[in-house]
């Protein structure tokens, strides 16, 4: 079965949908704070899919029936491995056995992902990673070929199995979309078999982050890593673990999987850990079927993810196979930070118009000319001296943050239910010439915000992760001449970099370094004849293939993007493709 893509749609006001539906743009009334200080009014909130609780747990009462039956375990998206020399032939499984009980304070952000299809009657079962309130990694066999948001249901919040409808304190939630590598194959073992679940919620529970791209210390050959699952206990039974179980096992070389598995394994897509299976359950520790999904933690960061091994788990001398997330880290902090405003996984864009203060949302269109498409009125900004999109209390609602003529900076966010409401973040931000928000900086999973003062000085302030901002740390003095501007992580190494534009027309890329200070590294030269350019704006990835793009406006109003390569200095971007011209006529981008 083919899976099938839900976009949400755009929901308007009631009398605005025949004019929408003609083609007509409606144009929203202004909003006034008191004191007559514009505001934004109202962006178009999407219409999220629906799954009442009812429906959740019939999904969920499915997989469990299924799972008891034996009719399922994990999805079938498996590959058959080749048998190597020393390795008996059979269809790889993904796979704690010998692990020991693990309690939810430990391991808050585990989660269970049941699907249950009644057409057809499949279920299936896998664990995941809460990466962000409404983002799950999982493993992409989980999700490859199965439509999660029509049979989908996410428990969160307990360490135990349902059963039935009693959900043990947890609580579940259904899917909104899902990502699969694009580079996963489910014929083979290669690909980077990684996926990203958006939820139809954000939960409050703690998230852990993938660890970064330059990690080399958490792959080291012996260095401790645990893993979490509710899977199988033993190989001669297929019952799952009603509770959370946990096992330490220790990293191994590439080469002791390459013996073992031949060209199965896959160096740099995946990461080998655990001592040789005893060939029985006594002496062997492993994941087993049913922790598909689930993490290999290290060092408080993930790893890797529950990918596959030997049927049954304990055949002598296996290891245990996991994708490896310091490869994918790029692409997949692409999916959990979407910087989208129309929920189809790209990167939009928010521009005012100089004439009327008119704002619109440009739709981006993915990879194909001319990469913004449609927009959507929201209104009268005029007045406002910045306006950003960004999402920062990580609802997966791209907020607003603008500032107005006293210098105020507001938070204009999504209130999880069906409107926007204005977070004041403080006074004072008029003494700011330039503010961007690129990502999280600091390393904590939170995104900060960096603004650079009228002396020149860059400041970082640390994201909280709920619209506002903690103690600033200066970056340093000296940007009185740069334009600073970037969202994302250009170099793909899993940290977000800043792009600057020095008084000569020189773009410069500051790598992050993953922590508040110093927070950007030695700045790499991108290229000269930037100053072509009036205008930047930067929201992320416009189409779509993980990578961070660059918009720019030159002098006479047409604009141009640059697709990001991933790579650092000159190789940053591909040649430019124009968007379009008229471009000129907006003041204000985001």
């Amino acid at each position: 079965m083919a899976p099938i893509s839900r976009r949400p749609r755009l929901g308007l006001p009631a009398a605005a949908a025949a004019l929408a539906l003609g083609g007509a743009v409606l144009a929203a009334a202004p909003a006034q704070a008191s004191g007559g200080t514009p505001v934004p009014p109202q962006p178009a909130v999407t219409e999220r899919p629906s799954a009442s609780q009812t429906e959740l747990l019939a999904r969920i009462k499915g997989s469990e029936t299924a799972l008891k039956d034996g009719t399922a375990a994990t999805p079938t998206g498996e590959a058959t491995a080749d048998a190597s020399p020393t390795a008996s032939s059979g269809t790889v499984d993904p796979k704690i056995i010998g692990g020991t009980q693990a309690s939810l304070s430990e391991a808050p952000w585990m989660v269970q992902l049941h699907y249950y299809d009644a057409t057809t009657g499949e279920g299936y079962f896998c664990g995941g990673t809460l990466v962000a309130p409404a983002k799950v990694l999982t493993a992409a066999h989980c999700v490859y070929g199965l439509n999660w948001a029509d049979n989908g249901a996410i428990v969160a919040g307990t360490s135990q199995l349902p059963d039935g409808s009693d959900l043990h304190g947890g609580r579940a939630v259904g899917v909104w979309r899902q990502w699969v590598n694009p580079t996963y194959n489910p014929n083979t073992t290669a690909g980077g078999d990684l996926a990203v679940l958006t939820l139809t919620e954000p939960l409050p529970y703690k998230t852990l982050q993938l660890t970064s791209s330059s990690d080399t210390a958490s792959y080291s050959n012996g260095t401790p890593a645990t893993v979490y699952g509710w899977g199988r206990t033993s190989s001669t039974s297929d019952d799952l673990s009603l509770t959370l179980r946990k096992a330490t096992v220790p990293m191994r070389s590439d080469s002791a999987c390459t013996t073992y598995y031949g060209s199965d394994f896959v160096p740099g897509q995946m990461a080998c850990a655990g001592n040789p299976a005893t060939g029985q359950d006594a002496g062997t520790v492993s994941p087993c079927n049913g922790d598909s999904g689930g993490p290999l933690v290290v060092n408080g960061r993930i790893a890797g993810v529950v990918s596959w091994g030997v049927t049954d788990c304990v055949e002598s001398g296996a290891y245990s196979v996991y994708a490896k997330t310091r490869s994918y880290v790029g692409p997949v902090n692409a999916r959990i930070d979407d910087a989208d405003l129309d929920f189809d996984g790209l990167a939009d864009l928010f521009a005012r118009r100089t004439s009327d203060g008119e704002g619109y949302e440009y739709y981006s269109l993915g990879d194909k000319w001319p990469y913004l498409g449609n927009r959507f009125s929201i209104g009268d900004w005029s007045g406002l001296s910045l306006v950003r999109q960004a999402d920062l209390n990580r609802d997966f609602y791209q907020d607003y943050l603008y500032r107005t003529p006293d210098g105020t900076l507001y938070d204009f966010a999504f209130n999880g239910s069906d409107s926007y409401q204005s977070i004041r973040i403080g006074g004072g931000w008029n003494v700011m010439r330039d503010i961007r928000v690129p990502g999280d900086l600091s390393g904590d999973g939170l995104p900060d915000l960096v603004a650079k003062d009228t002396s020149g000085i860059l400041w970082l302030y640390p994201g909280k992760g709920n619209g506002v901002f903690g103690t600033r740390v200066k970056i340093g003095p000296g940007w009185s001449s740069y334009s600073i501007t970037g969202k994302g992580d250009y170099n793909n190494d899993g940290k977000p970099d800043l792009l600057a534009r020095d008084g000569s027309g020189v773009l410069w890329m500051y790598p992050g370094t993953g922590k508040a200070s110093p927070a950007l590294g030695t700045r790499v030269k991108v290229g000269s004849g930037w100053n072509t350019y009036n205008a930047f704006a930067t929201a992320g990835d416009y189409t779509g293939d993980g990578k961070p793009d660059l918009l720019a406006r030159d002098g006479s109003g047409v604009m141009w993007i640059y697709k990001g390569t991933g790579l650092s200095g000159s190789s940053a971007f591909k040649s430019r493709a124009q968007v379009g011209a008229g471009w000129g006529a907006f003041n204000l981008f985001g």
